[in-house]
């Protein structure tokens, strides 16, 4: 419940504070005196978007705070998850900051959240009705929301289920699509990769064979080359014949020589030995290298045909290289991803028959549920229309009628299948159109309040009010009779809610059970100019006060003996009726 408001700088209103109660308040004035300034306050409270013009002339920013006690569990957990904290009382402080120029700023139980936080929590405390309200209950799809709300809690039950298969079946096709739609793409690459997979498959590539074939290539492109460096070298080393007539020095020979010249002498100087053992240590070295120059002049053959052999291998290599990777290395790991690649590929095959079966499947449910909403949709309509007829009688439209036509589409939507529309016959003989079009603004305004009193009272209604109803301008056309009734309905709906309503009619305002007045005045401003100023304050009025004020509703004067007799009369039968 909306205990307290705080305004300051908004509009016309320089500041104002007033306590609010439960049942029914009224807010009165005016026109021009700033009702619809406090309107906008509550709004601001409620999360709706600032206008840095609304900020009263003069002035750096307007400040809205309000006090919201009897807060639920529901509330308290969004209320902390924003960071927020409730009071000492439990009650919830709210406040907005609307700078003439620059952001506003939005606070939540002394958190500072973003607007759409605080629009969020207040769907759960308050609903505001008024003109805009009024053109949304022209649209189909707010009918709907109505009559799905009228329905009850299982039925917005049903109602979730069925808008969790939407989404899973709208996921489902969107993947579906997707995948159908690169089919062809695809298929062109799992080709390309069967092919390539099959020629590697084919030349069947060893890890380095590139290198070990290059250094092969040259080993056999150049045997009589290395075979005369071999041959010199061995030839040199051992002291064999080098030319005709001709003997090499034997190396090994005089590094033997060499070893046994310093043999004896050795033993007599530490150094000496040292010198000596890497002589014999060369010795057994070379003799080493000289075996291998013998074993490598043995094995050194030319041979043709292995060249021939590990050219065109180097060859087939290549073609693999110039497409998959620069080494043999690089095609082997390609040839590794292109498997998996292609399981991929052909997965996706098996996922379209997968995903074409999930939503078939989903559809099945989907045709089930809808089936279930439309049957509690169709036993709604029936509640609702008797209902609402029933309340616009007592509004001062007996005769009228309001129902509730159905047309169901062969395409499942988001809400099932089915359009709602609320036709009303304004009285008997005309024929019945769509609120849409065939209604005024009297008569929407009459038809929003008996429905909001329909899905607030009904025996038949499962619609789970909010704490705090606003209503501006519900009477806007209407006079007399009707705004008797009219206050009459917003009592009875104060019994189970706190109702605040913003009204110019007299007869509406007598049923309030506070009365709050928006009086507007001039004042010099502080400035040099001294120039004077509008604003406007906002009040209770009691006893006599509020007899003066429903006098001036009445008449225009405050004075007048009869407009002030006519007053207390409405207060008497607003009292005795209510």
């Amino acid at each position: 419940m909306l205990e307290e408001i705080h305004i300051e700088n908004l509009g016309v209103i320089s500041t104002a504070q007033v306590e609010l109660r439960g049942g029914l308040t009224a807010i009165t004035g005016e026109t021009g005196a700033g009702k619809t300034m406090v309107l906008t306050g509550l709004s601001l409270l409620m999360g709706a978007k600032a206008d840095p013009a609304t900020v009263r002339s003069g002035a750096d920013r307007a400040v809205v705070e309000g006090r919201i006690s009897q807060i639920n569990s529901t509330v308290s957990e969004m209320v902390d998850d924003a960071g927020g904290i409730l009071d000492d009382d439990q009650a919830l402080i709210v406040s907005r900051s609307v700078a003439s120029a620059g952001r506003s700023r939005t606070f939540l139980g002394g958190r500072s959240v973003p607007q759409q936080v605080l629009s969020d929590v207040a769907r759960e405390l308050v609903t505001i009705h008024g003109q805009s309200e009024q053109m949304r209950l022209r649209t189909p799809s707010k009918q709907r929301e109505a009559l799905d709300e009228f329905a009850g809690v299982d039925h917005e039950h049903l109602l979730v289920s069925y808008r969790e298969l939407w989404n899973a079946r709208s996921a489902a096709e969107a993947k579906l699509e997707e995948l159908s739609r690169a089919a062809a793409d695809r298929a062109r690459e799992s080709e390309l990769l069967r092919i390539g997979l099959a020629e590697v498959e084919r030349i069947d590539p060893q890890e380095h064979e590139d290198e070990q074939l290059a250094a092969e290539s040259q080993r056999l492109s150049n045997v009589e080359q290395l075979r005369a460096a071999a041959q010199e070298a061995h030839t040199v080393l051992n002291g064999e014949e080098f030319s005709e007539g001709e003997f090499a020095a034997n190396v090994i020979g005089l590094l033997d020589q060499a070893h046994r010249a310093l043999g004896a002498s050795a033993s007599h100087d530490p150094e000496l030995q040292a010198i000596a053992e890497k002589i014999q240590e060369s010795s057994f070295a070379l003799s080493d290298a000289a075996t291998e120059l013998a074993q490598y002049l043995d094995l050194l053959d030319s041979d043709p045909a292995r060249l021939e052999f590990v050219e065109q291998r180097r060859s087939d290599l290549a073609s693999l290289t110039r497409t998959y990777g620069e080494t043999i290395d690089d095609v082997l790991a390609w040839a590794s991803n292109a498997g998996l690649r292609l399981l991929d590929l052909e997965d996706d095959s098996s996922n379209i028959e997968r995903l074409a079966d999930e939503v078939a499947a989903l559809t099945v449910q989907l045709e089930e549920l809808a089936g279930k909403i439309t049957a509690g949709r169709a036993t709604a309509a029936t509640h609702l229309s008797e209902a609402v007829t029933a309340e616009l009688a007592g509004l001062a439209m007996k005769g009228a009628h309001i129902s509730v036509d159905m047309e169901q589409s062969e395409e499942l939507g988001p809400w099932g299948r089915d359009s709602v529309t609320m036709l009303l016959t304004p009285h008997p003989g005309a024929p019945a159109r769509p609120l849409g079009k065939g209604a005024s603004g009297g008569e929407l305004s009459r038809v929003m309040l008996a429905l909001e009193v329909t899905l607030a009272t009904a025996s038949t209604s499962g619609a789970r009010g909010v704490p705090t109803m606003i209503f501006d301008e519900v009477d806007a056309g209407v006079g007399g009779q009707a705004a008797i009734e009219i206050g009459k309905r917003l009592a009875r709906l104060a019994r189970t809610f706190q109702v605040i309503v913003v009204t110019h009619l007299p007869q509406v305002a007598a049923f309030a059970d506070q009365q709050l007045v928006v009086a507007k005045g001039t004042s010099r401003s502080q400035d040099a100019d001294g120039e004077l100023v509008t604003q406007s304050g906002l009040r209770v009025v009691t006893g006599s006060e509020r007899v003066s004020e429903l006098a001036r509703m009445l008449s225009g004067q405050t004075e007048s003996a009869s407009a002030l007799e006519h007053a207390k009369e409405l207060l008497h039968m607003a009292s005795v009726r209510s």
